[in-house]
């Protein structure tokens, strides 16, 4: 018998009285996903770039050199900049810019094109989403010879009087003088941790990260960053006065097939904008600039900008560089290759996108007024024109670097290296179809190794561990309705480092797509997935650690939409285990270890170091590590993919130097070492 669907606790009434109306920033609050992408690492570390854009803007637009980002022992962040302050004039006779800016959404000064000409920040809703999201926001403004402060808490204006009362109100607080010619604004918030997950905090690696790249943006700009947190701390400093060259250098890793080559044009287009109410065509200039290179190896480093903002989903100009790159490679670079005139015959002899981007590092950067993104986090730009904008641009300028413009040997280098692409992508797809017809003539067409589960679907898990040992007690502990295990039992391919032919030849990949059967690459399909949950079961050990990253680089490379849709798991199997009277404790780590000897000082039983699943039974697996009302999963993020990736490039990839660097740097962390 079906369950009843039916809500116990609804209204059947819908009237007047049912339409709320969400005023001021309550919206944000309400919704802060439409505004942040959130309430996650993703929507915290959002509010942080909102207010490095909006001093990188005043850079940008000429009127500031240096930008200074500090994280605070007490969780807050402060950003300022030496532009020219936001004004503090009283907007509508009674609050000040500065207020409004703070507290009304699409208020600021990027809108007409009036005090800037291209910006980041175009909604006018950053600032008063980092006080809709706050608990407490300072802001400070030099300008007339004084700093002005105003205080928001709980996004009211107002200030703090000398006993730490708060007063609210719309006057500014005059707090110092200053040089009459200084002028700029200084933002520190505290984040609303009503609103986040809990246990969030700002990842400095990210904010360095970000502070690093914007640099390339704005030749000259000198961001300066100080995490307080840490005792000891000293500033780092990024500047960068190649721009989007020096960023390609900075991304390269690996031989370089080519010099850095940059592209540079400027393009026109027609866009109707409400001007004095009406709608009217306006003519738009839109500057592009390109910076890029090839390197042995076969990742693809792809950075894309819309005036001072990245935009990591991409948009419209980046698929204009993609069709420009892969027109003119195709008809200018392989044009007439007796390599690829076998392929010619069965029309196979053009290159494709991935081909086109092995090994590619690029920049792609757009400057015009008043963009039109997918969204308020800016990450993916929709306005149309820009694509046909870009693909001209850079069709022209690279035809004519690949026509003789650019060095001979480099030339030649790159048409070698994207030949072999083509070549390696053709004979890969014509392996792994033979292998699917081969797999259609048996049954289950699964690989014999897989112990596979009952029903499949969103439910569904597909364990991944380490051999026979551990895939023992696995098969033997879990749920056979919905829990699957495959064993490895060779070596996982390094997606990072082999070509598409070498991964579809490896006997483990070939056992990975069969199982999960929803494709690998640009073809995977996420709907065909048997498998709701992918879970990566390995020993917490280095072999295990090693495997991990191979399996996430192999997923992050083959499968990133089982990644980017939050269906990969690492389970987190116990180090340790111990007795505690007549029980046996498990202990995942260290950290887990010294916080239970902290609790029992006098615990003088032996803890034993478990050096793989395969030493417990199905019993204890499936207690410790597989029951889901008991085990912990990690959620693998794609930031987190993004990071294994890179660590493994660098120790598994070409760039020797790098890799002796890692190792130097990282040897005194290294905590367990089997030998």
């Amino acid at each position: 018998m079906a369950a009843s669907s039916t809500p116990t606790n609804r209204s059947d009434t819908y009237d007047e009285k049912s339409i709320q109306l969400l005023e001021g920033l309550d919206a944000v609050r309400k919704r802060p996903g439409m505004y942040i992408g959130g309430t996650g690492p993703e929507g915290l570390h959002h509010l942080v770039w909102e207010l490095i854009d909006n001093a990188v803007d005043e850079a940008a637009a000429g009127h500031a050199n240096l930008v200074e980002v500090m994280l605070h022992r007490d969780g807050s962040v402060e950003v300022s900049d030496n532009g020219r302050g936001i004004p503090i004039g009283k907007k509508d006779g009674k609050r000040t810019a500065l207020e409004i800016v703070f507290t009304e959404l699409h208020a600021g000064g990027k809108f007409g094109g009036g005090a800037y000409s291209a910006s980041g920040g175009l909604h006018g809703v950053g600032a008063s989403v980092v006080n809709a999201l706050a608990s407490k926001v300072v802001a400070e403004v030099d300008r007339d010879g004084s700093t002005h402060r105003l205080t928001f808490v709980h996004r009211v204006p107002g200030k703090v009087d000398a006993s730490g009362h708060f007063k609210p109100g719309s006057a500014l607080e005059v707090v110092r003088k200053v040089p009459p010619k200084r002028t700029g604004t200084r933002v520190r918030f505290w984040p609303d941790l009503d609103i986040f997950d809990p246990g969030l905090s700002i990842d400095p690696e990210l904010v360095r990260d970000h502070c690093a790249q914007v640099c390339f943006l704005v030749p000259g700009l000198k961001v300066r960053l100080l995490d307080k947190r840490s005792a000891g701390t000293e500033p780092e400093e990024f500047l960068a006065r190649g721009g989007l060259a020096d960023l390609v250098e900075t991304l390269s890793i690996g031989e370089p097939v080519t010099d850095v080559i940059t592209l540079h044009g400027v393009g026109t287009f027609d866009e109707k904008i409400p001007v004095d109410g009406k709608m009217s065509l306006v003519e738009r200039t839109c500057t592009v600039d390109v910076a890029l290179r090839w390197v042995k190896g076969y990742d693809t480093v792809l950075s894309s900008f819309v005036n001072t903002i990245p935009t990591t989903e991409g948009g419209t100009h980046v698929s204009g560089f993609d069709r420009a790159l892969t027109k003119v490679v195709n008809d200018t670079l392989l044009a007439g290759s007796k390599k690829l005139a076998r392929l010619a015959k069965s029309g196979k002899d053009r290159a494709e996108k991935s081909d086109v981007q092995e090994g590619l590092v690029a920049a792609v950067k757009v400057t015009f007024p008043e963009p039109q993104f997918k969204g308020q986090t800016k990450q993916e730009l929709g306005t149309p024109a820009i694509g046909s904008i870009v693909y001209e641009v850079v069709r022209d300028n690279l035809g004519n670097w690949l026509d003789g413009g650019g060095k001979k040997t480099h030339i030649s280098a790159l048409r070698d290296k994207l030949t072999q692409a083509v070549l390696n992508r053709v004979q890969a797809k014509a392996n792994l179809d033979a292998r699917r017809k081969a797999s259609a003539l048996n049954s289950a067409g699964m690989p014999d190794k897989l112990a596979d589960c009952r029903s499949h679907g969103i439910d569904s898990e597909l364990l991944i561990v380490e051999g026979d040992s551990a895939a023992g007690p696995a098969k033997a502990g879990r749920n056979a309705e919905y829990m699957a295990v495959l064993p490895l039992r060779g070596k996982v391919v390094n997606a990072g480092k082999s070509t598409l032919k070498q991964v579809v030849e490896n006997a483990e990949a070939q056992a990975l797509f069969t199982a999960i059967g929803a494709g690998w690459g640009k073809d995977f399909n996420l709907d065909d997935a048997r498998y709701g949950r992918i879970i990566i079961l390995c020993d917490a050990d280095v072999d295990g650690s090693h495997i991990r990253t191979l399996l996430l680089t192999f997923f992050f490379r083959q499968m990133r939409p089982l990644i980017e849709g939050g269906h990969i798991f690492i389970a987190q199997p116990p180090l340790y285990s111990t007795e505690v009277g007549s029980n046996k404790l498990y202990l995942k780590d260290d950290a887990a270890k010294a916080e239970f000897l902290a609790g029992r000082p006098n615990h003088n039983k032996e803890f034993q170091r478990l050096k793989g699943l395969g030493e417990m039974d199905a019993e204890e697996l499936w207690e410790t590590t597989m029951d889901p009302a008991q085990r912990t999963l990690l959620q693998v993020s794609v930031e987190q993919a993004v990071i294994a990736d890179e660590v493994f490039s660098i120790l598994m990839g070409d760039d020797v130097e790098s890799r002796k660097h890692f190792i130097q740097t990282n040897a005194s962390d290294v905590r367990f070492l089997d030998i």
